[in-house]
């Protein structure tokens, strides 16, 4: 019997109503033989970042269990919020926070970067950010989709993609993270 791979799965949004959460724990559950760790970033909310504050208090305990966590996984679905074309507040702090840690916040983790929106555009201009972005982080991006139209490809009572093509992309995606 194999190992279980350990995931840590997230929406990049502190909506309690997150579509991003949804698509999150979908991808992740994707996964045979995978234990997932579905967390909520409303349990890692932390005062706005300042170097002053950061003199002053030290880095939050919040930060520092979302790095213990990425250290403790071993590959990151993140499904990316888009908020006027960039990350959401709530997630930009955080990761703000955790890179006082160390710059290497993924620690060279399996990554897959998913994004959605309720419109056309999927949230990609976040997704093509937090890509472009990702090697300074040390994040092993094996995949990005975006999900356009989410109440159109997904169907919310069902917890799953209606979409073939969109639902095989994201599979193989998830897929990727436990290839070698």
């Amino acid at each position: 019997m194999t190992k279980a791979i350990k995931v840590l799965a997230f929406g990049a949004s502190n909506s309690r109503a997150s579509i991003n959460q949804t698509l999150a724990s979908y991808a992740a559950h994707l996964l045979e033989n995978a234990e997932v760790n579905l967390i909520d970033l409303n349990d890692f909310e932390a005062a706005i970042y300042s170097e002053d504050r950061e003199k002053q208090s030290g880095i939050p305990e919040q930060a520092q269990r979302f790095y213990q966590l990425i250290g403790d996984a071993d590959a990151v679905i993140i499904s990316l919020a888009e908020h006027n074309g960039s990350y959401t507040a709530a997630y930009k702090n955080l990761f703000d926070w955790t890179s006082r840690i160390n710059m290497q916040v993924f620690q060279n983790k399996p990554v897959v970067y998913l994004a959605t929106s309720p419109g056309p555009g999927g949230a990609q201009s976040v997704l093509a950010a937090a890509s472009g972005s990702a090697p300074y982080f040390a994040a092993d991006v094996k995949a990005s989709v975006s999900i356009p139209s989410f109440y159109d490809n997904f169907d919310v009572e069902q917890q799953k993609i209606t979409n073939g093509e969109l639902a095989d992309q994201v599979a193989s995606a998830v897929a990727q993270l436990t290839v070698s």
